[in-house]
């Protein structure tokens, strides 16, 4: 007797913990919408792992009835990585804020990056150490008052966007905690992507660092400080779509529609061109841009390159065939052994 078995939904995904997020945090928003989108991918939930660091974010395997680890500050990467290369088969992500990712896990972050694994990182940046209460952290920006920095914080911020492309990700996003359908769909696009995908997501600490991003989530400045990335489509925002972005020479520059200038003579969005990304990513907080610019999200790029547990597949298929199965107690024994009596 053939028997059926019912399609998931979000509840599937949803376990019997209690959600210890402050009540108003962005976090809430952001697991609503990973529950949303993981029973469309038609992935089982027991080839699921969500892997964290420390952190507020970090409690995410908790509210995940998938398979999960809470690791250690910094190491989700580096766990990630490890449970990938054995299991190749799973979908991997990993949940972490900007300071788990970006201090004490920032070499991790790079490392995993430039081998591309084929996992998905989700970056919380709220701008804030939160879990510890309210302390700087490597995206704070400058003259930052906080606990640790009762004076004002003189650290120049980490872009991580731009700290990705040095690092040559395949796969860099931005997108923001209260725009549900746009985080939606890049948790999809980074999912679909293989290799390392990096999605930031800002996310509001409204404890410790309330309004950090709201002049790009408020309906009332929204339109006019952000402009949303379509792979083919010109560069347009503004409350009337009456703004776009061009390039005067090799510097972007602000323009109204109109009197000459159209849509045609916009910059036109291209997710594989690696030096426009490059513009892109540091559009926002370049000094040598004099002018005023919304802050991009959506997919900045994508490119393909081999996944890192490929090619250790490969590399040991090929040791294999040329030269045999290894033996192990061999290995361990060297070429140099001696008894003692």
């Amino acid at each position: 007797m053939e028997t059926t078995t019912a399609p998931l939904t979000a509840k599937d995904f949803a376990t019997d913990q209690e959600v210890r997020w402050c009540p108003g945090c962005g976090d809430y928003s952001i697991l609503a919408q990973v529950q949303k989108i993981l029973p469309g991918l038609g992935i089982p939930r027991e080839n699921i792992v969500m892997v964290s660091g420390i952190g507020c974010s970090s409690r995410f395997p908790y509210y995940m009835n998938t398979y999960g680890m809470h690791s250690i500050h910094g190491r989700a990467t580096a766990v990630a990585s490890g449970l990938k290369a054995a299991r190749p088969d799973l979908s991997v992500w990993i949940i972490t804020g900007d300071g788990d990712s970006l201090s004490i896990g920032g070499n991790h972050t790079i490392h995993l990056l430039r081998r591309n694994f084929d996992v998905n990182i989700l970056l919380f940046n709220n701008q804030i150490y939160g879990l510890t209460k309210g302390q700087y952290s490597p995206t704070s920006e400058e003259q930052k008052i906080t606990k640790s920095t009762p004076f004002g914080s003189i650290d120049h911020p980490f872009n991580p966007l731009a700290l990705a492309m040095g690092a040559d990700s395949t796969f860099i996003a931005r997108s923001m905690d209260r725009d549900t359908k746009h985080l939606q769909e890049m948790l999809i696009r980074a999912q679909q992507h293989r290799g390392t995908s990096l999605l930031e997501i800002y996310q509001n600490c409204n404890i410790f660092n309330d309004g950090a991003f709201e002049v790009f989530t408020e309906k009332s400045s929204k339109p006019e400080e952000t402009v949303f990335l379509t792979h083919g489509q010109p560069l347009i925002y503004g409350a009337q779509q009456q703004k776009g972005i061009r390039f005067d020479g090799m510097k972007p520059e602000v323009v109204e529609i109109g009197n000459g200038i159209s849509a045609d003579d916009l910059w036109i969005h291209d997710e594989r061109d690696f030096y426009k990304a490059q513009v892109l990513v540091r559009l926002f907080d370049n000094p040598s841009l004099e002018r005023h610019f919304p802050r991009p999200f959506g997919v900045f790029y994508e490119t393909e390159r081999a996944c890192y547990e490929d090619v250790m597949k490969m590399q040991i298929e090929e040791t294999i065939a040329t030269r045999g199965k290894g033996n192990l107690d061999k290995l361990l024994s060297g070429k140099e052994t001696w008894t003692i009596q």
